[in-house]
């Protein structure tokens, strides 16, 4: 009996088995968060004031608007890290207990950037119909809205898994008058959830 033939399938149907088990191998060594919930401050609250009355702009940014000025003016701003995730669950909450939900009035603007600050990606969360920074089209997550409920923003797919990241949180509004209430991002243990489609615009 001729071996060779034989030998030769063993060993491509033992590279095929190997090649398989990668994807798993490589899931399993993902971190897996276990420790307590932890809460960090983006920004504070800021009460409601007319948008005329603001002085800083974002004169880097165009705002698509019907009725307000394309330069958005500057309600809060705030930054939290170098932090890792380390496979937690990264959402937006109101409180740092992650029980109540936050208000935006126009926008969120979040630039996440590497361990040393260099931004990223951008997306803005809130109302706005379009924003852009240079050529750049700025991603839109969640519904378009001024109110979102405790954990309804989900960033966890936006976040590196593991690796340091900082966030700069800035409030922006386009006319009328402009607020922002506490927002907080809290890692927390539990399977993370994923930005669809229609959570994510404009990508």
């Amino acid at each position: 009996m001729n071996r060779a033939p034989l030998t030769a399938l063993a060993l491509a149907l033992a590279l095929a088995l190997a090649l398989a088990a990668c994807p798993k191998q490589q899931d399993a060594a993902r971190p897996s968060y276990a420790g307590p919930p932890k809460a960090f401050k983006l920004l504070s609250t800021v009460e409601e004031a007319e948008s005329a009355s603001r002085s800083e702009k974002r004169e880097d940014l165009f705002v698509q608007s019907e009725t307000g000025a394309p330069t958005p003016v500057v309600v809060a701003a705030g930054q939290i890290g170098p932090l890792s995730r380390q496979g937690a669950r990264a959402q937006l909450f109101g409180d740092e207990a992650g029980t109540r939900g936050w208000e935006v009035d126009n926008f969120v603007l979040l630039e996440i950037g590497d361990e040393k600050g260099e931004i990223q990606k951008r997306v803005a969360i809130g109302y706005q119909q379009g924003a852009t920074l240079g050529s750049e089209l700025i991603d839109t997550v969640g519904r378009m809205k001024f109110s979102f409920e405790p954990g309804e923003v989900e960033l966890s797919s936006l976040l590196p898994a593991d690796q340091p990241f900082t966030i700069k949180a800035t409030a922006l509004d386009v006319g009328g008058v402009g607020r922002v209430s506490d927002l907080y991002l809290i890692l927390s243990p539990g399977s993370a959830g994923t930005v669809d489609d229609d959570d994510l615009r404009n990508q």
